[in-house]
């Protein structure tokens, strides 16, 4: 019985091209690949920019909470002093770093401000009771500084301020450059 011919294959001189799907896409391990790639490329800066805007809300509705009580919590409700340390000032910087954040203006100082408020939430009120996160009731704490630390590496994504501030400024007047991407990486 003969031997079954073999292909060259793929990435060598003389290979056989990768067969196509009905819509042009590579078919097989490759394509997938480059297919999710594609979508990553096209919808990354939009769940970049819903991250930013929902912890942008829960971190703002964090700091309302402490000075006007709103909303209202379900358990050690009440208001706090602006004067009352640490609550008073990060309470500010709850409500000013979330609505910052909200907007997408100046996403990435605000978001290494309202990052390293939650680090000191985390060691000074938090890790003293006990070390773990589940054990000390610090979890938020370290949900929201991690999650503020990687948005000051990524960037406020699509639909932000920064971004409309940033495409302005490549695309003003008198200005024959252009940029592809609407926000800042």
């Amino acid at each position: 019985m003969p031997a079954p011919p073999t292909l060259p294959s793929p990435g060598r001189p003389g290979a056989a091209p990768a067969p196509r799907d009905r819509r042009g896409h590579a078919e097989g391990p490759a394509g997938l690949p480059g297919r999710l790639a594609a979508l990553r490329e096209a919808a990354g800066p939009y769940a970049v920019a819903a991250t930013r805007c929902v912890f942008g809300l829960l971190f703002f509705c964090h700091g309302s909470a402490g000075f006007f009580d709103l909303p209202k919590m379900p358990v050690n409700g009440g208001t706090t002093e602006l004067t009352a340390w640490p609550a008073g000032p990060a309470a500010v910087i709850q409500i000013v770093g979330g609505a910052l954040l909200m907007l997408g203006l100046g996403t990435r100082t605000a978001a290494l401000v309202c990052s390293g408020s939650m680090a000191y939430a985390y060691f000074d009120v938090h890790q003293p009771t006990a070390l773990w996160p589940i054990q000390n009731g610090g979890e938020d704490a370290a949900v929201f500084c991690w999650a503020f630390l990687l948005l000051v590496f990524t960037g406020p994504g699509a639909l932000s301020v920064d971004g409309l501030l940033r495409r302005r400024e490549i695309t003003g007047p008198g200005r024959k450059t252009s940029r592809t991407t609407p926000y800042p990486r």
